[in-house]
């Protein structure tokens, strides 16, 4: 499967944007999908995953301001971020784990436990 993100952009503090990320080709019915982040000199940072029943996980960061979602007859994620903060300036990448079973609980904020990544999208948020 291959992944697609868009709707990166700029935005002053405070400020809204949703992010998009497009699945061509097969998904596991057991899937699941997470967005990470990566600020320049920092690791690569969980923010929120979702599992194919719906199940969310999320940061600390992500708590209240970012909502996950998922459209499984557009095989496309979503992230809802709201009162944005310069720190959430990063590039944010989604990602597939295409036969999660009982681990996303446990792994969902893991870069390795997944199988496939997207390019990732640019999100810069002024203060």
């Amino acid at each position: 499967v291959r992944l697609m993100e868009s709707g990166g952009g700029s935005v002053q503090s405070g400020g809204s944007l949703r992010l998009s990320c497009a699945a061509d080709g097969y998904m596991h019915p057991s899937h699941c999908m997470g967005w990470f982040r990566r600020s320049p000199g920092k690791e690569h940072e969980g923010v929120a995953s979702i599992d194919n029943n719906g199940n969310t996980n999320y940061a600390d960061s992500a708590k209240g301001r970012f909502t996950i979602s998922q459209d499984n007859a557009k095989n496309t994620l979503y992230l809802q971020k709201n009162s944005l903060k310069p720190e959430d300036t990063a590039m944010y990448y989604c990602a597939a784990k295409a036969v999660a079973g009982y681990g996303a609980a446990t792994f969902w904020a893991d870069r390795g436990w997944y199988n496939r990544w997207g390019q990732g999208t640019q999100v810069t948020v002024s203060s």
